[in-house]
C-alpha cells in the first residue's frame, strides 16, 4: 500500500532529515518548564538528558542488522511518529531519574533513524551524480529551526509540555507519511565494500587529531540546543517565547550556512573553511560568555550556528580520505570516539552550570574553540569531493 506525495528522491531525503528533527526539536524550547517542574537544578538535568545519547549508542551500535530484517521502509515509517510519542511520554517525568529512563527508548529510536537517513542520503547522492549530504542537514537544521519556533510560540501560551508534545504525535504522523508514505530505499552503491564496519574502531592519533577540530563544535551545539533556553531565562528573566527563540535561532543559522556549505568547500580549501567556522563559533561563544545585554547573546547563539554549522562533516570527509586504514574503520572510529562527546557534554556542561553559572556551559567551549584552531590543517589543504553525514 502506498500514499502520500509522489517526489524526486533527493526531495524525500530533505523530507525525513526535515520530519525528524522537526520532532526532535520540540522538546528543547520546553526544558525550562520541565526542569521547572520537576525542581532540579541544571546538574541534575544534564545528567537525565544523557538518556537519549546512550539510547543512541546502543542502537548505532546494534541496530543496523535488525533493520536490515525488518525493512528501511518499514522501519522508518514506524520509528519517525514513534518518537514523538516517546518524547511526549518522556515530559511526564516527575524526576531526573524517570527522565533519564524514559528518553533512552527515545535514543534507541534516534539511532535507527540516523543510520536509516544518512545512508540513504549517501546512496541517493551516489545515485543522481550530485552532493545532497551537508544540504540534507541543513534540512535538519531547518526541522529543528522550526520545531523551535512552534515549541517557542506554545510555551508563551502557557500550554504544558506534556500536552504539547501529546499534540504534536498526529501532526508529526501525518506529515511523515504524507513527505514519506512513497518512499523506497536506493540502491546500494556500486562498486563499494560490502564488509560491516567494526562496532568499535580503535582511534589513531591522526583521528584523535580530527575529533580535536570538531569537537568545539560538538560542544558548543550541545549547550545551545540543551542550555540556550534556561540561560536566557536565569541570564535575562526572557519570557518563555524569547527563551525558546534562542534555540530557535541558532539552528536556523546553522541551517542557512549548512544549505551553502558545499559551494564555500569547493571554492576554498577545507582547512580554510574549518578555521572560517572556529572563529565565528569562537567570537559566538565569546559573545554569549561576557555579554550584559540580551540582544549580544542572541547574535552569539546565531555565531554558534553559523561556525558549528560544517566542522563535523569536514572532519568525517578528511577521515574518509586517509589511507591507513579501510575509511569505514576510521570513519566509524570518529563518530565513536566524537558521540562520547555527546555523551558527556550534558552532564559536564550542566555539573558546570549549577556549579559556577549557566555562562561557563558555553565559556568551556572557547579554549576548545584554540585547539580546533591549532589542528585544522588536518582536514586537508585540497578541496573535498564528498562529504561523510554528520550528527
Amino acid at each position: 500500500m502506498r500514499f502520500g506525495i509522489d517526489l524526486p528522491p533527493q526531495i524525500k531525503v530533505f523530507g525525513a532529515f526535515f520530519i525528524y528533527s522537526f520532532c526532535m526539536g520540540s522538546l528543547y524550547p520546553r526544558l525550562p518548564a520541565i526542569q521547572q517542574a520537576m525542581g532540579v537544578g541544571e546538574g541534575a538535568l544534564g545528567l537525565a538528558l544523557i538518556g537519549a545519547a546512550f539510547g543512541t549508542l546502543i542502537s548505532l551500535t546494534f541496530a543496523g542488522p535488525i533493520i536490515e530484517r525488518i525493512g528501511y521502509r518499514r522501519t522508518l515509517l514506524t520509528a519517525i511518529p514513534l518518537l514523538s510519542v516517546f518524547y511526549a511520554i518522556s515530559a511526564w517525568a516527575q524526576g531526573p531519574v524517570m527522565f533519564f529512563l524514559l528518553l533512552v527508548p527515545v535514543g534507541l529510536t534516534i539511532g535507527c533513524i540516523e543510520i536509516i537517513i544518512n545512508l540513504e542520503a549517501d546512496r541517493v547522492e551516489h545515485a543522481i551524480g550530485r552532493r545532497i549530504m551537508n544540504r540534507a542537514h541543513a534540512f535538519w537544521s531547518f526541522g529543528f529551526f522550526s520545531a523551535g519556533m512552534v515549541g517557542s510560540l506554545v510555551a508563551q501560551t502557557g500550554l504544558s509540555p506534556q500536552w504539547h508534545l501529546a499534540i504534536m504525535v498526529p501532526i508529526v504522523a501525518v506529515i511523515a507519511l504524507v513527505l514519506l508514505g512513497r518512499y523506497e530505499p536506493a540502491e546500494h552503491r556500486s562498486g563499494g565494500s560490502t564488509d560491516a564496519a567494526p562496532r568499535f574502531a580503535r582511534p589513531t592519533g591522526a583521528i584523535l587529531v580530527l575529533v580535536g577540530v570538531c569537537l568545539s563544535a560538538m560542544i558548543l551545539e550541545g549547550a545551545g540546543i540543551d542550555w540556550s533556553a534556561i540561560y536566557m531565562r536565569d541570564e535575562f528573566d526572557a519570557a518563555p517565547f524569547w527563551a525558546g527563540f534562542a534555540v530557535a535561532l541558532g539552528a536556523g543559522a546553522q541551517a542557512v550556512t549548512r544549505f551553502f556549505a558545499d559551494a564555500f568547500v569547493e571554492r576554498w580549501s577545507p582547512a580554510v573553511v574549518a578555521r572560517g567556522l572556529l572563529a565565528i563559533s569562537g567570537l559566538g561563544a565569546l559573545l554569549v560568555f561576557f555579554t550584559p545585554v540580551w540582544w549580544l547573546a542572541y547574535v552569539g547563539f546565531a555565531l554558534i550556528g553559523v561556525g558549528t554549522s560544517a566542522l563535523f562533516p569536514l572532519a568525517m570527509s578528511a577521515a574518509a580520505q586517509r589511507t591507513d586504514r579501510p575509511a569505514a574503520v576510521n570513519v566509524a572510529a570518529l563518530a565513536q570516539i566524537s558521540f562520547v562527546s555527546f555523551l558527556l557534554g550534558p552532564p559536564m556542561l550542566g555539573y558546570i552550570a549549577e556549579h559556577f553559572g549557566i555562562r561557563w556551559a558555553f565559556g568551556v567551549g572557547i579554549p576548545l574553540v584554540i585547539l580546533g584552531l591549532l589542528m585544522a590543517d588536518a582536514v586537508g589543504t585540497r578541496r573535498q569531493a564528498q562529504p561523510v553525514p554528520a550528527e
